[in-house]
């Protein structure tokens, strides 16, 4: 139960999040020129949220999602250490965990559902 609410607002902050980058905000075109990433670099990792979160949300492929989504979050955090992007390297770390959390927690019950089968 708890694992499917994090799963939910996961998803719906990669959503959020990647159809930011898909849009082309202007917040987002100004961190990744700021970063030094091709804007280029910018769409892909959109596409990659927003599958992710979709996922995610839809319940497919959940037990890949989260994993991926977390060694994403890998590089968000050290952009945000390389830039001294405190706040949102505070942030980074929390989306991760919960990425992390999901993930361990759906590894264990599917490993544990094979050794009863």
């Amino acid at each position: 139960m708890k694992i499917n609410v994090i799963s939910y607002i996961l998803a719906v902050i990669f959503l959020l999040s990647g159809g930011a980058k898909l849009a082309g905000l202007e917040f987002e075109l100004v961190a990744f020129e700021r970063w030094g990433y091709p804007i280029w670099f910018m769409y892909l990792i959109g596409i990659a949220e927003v599958s992710g979160g979709v996922a995610l949300a839809a319940n497919i492929l959940r037990r890949y999602a989260s994993p991926s989504l977390a060694l994403l979050m890998v590089g968000a955090i050290a952009t945000h250490v390389r830039h001294s992007e405190w706040p949102m390297l505070m942030i980074a770390l929390v989306i991760f965990s919960l990425a992390v959390v999901i993930s361990v927690s759906l590894w264990k019950s599917s490993h544990t559902s094979e050794i009863i089968q």
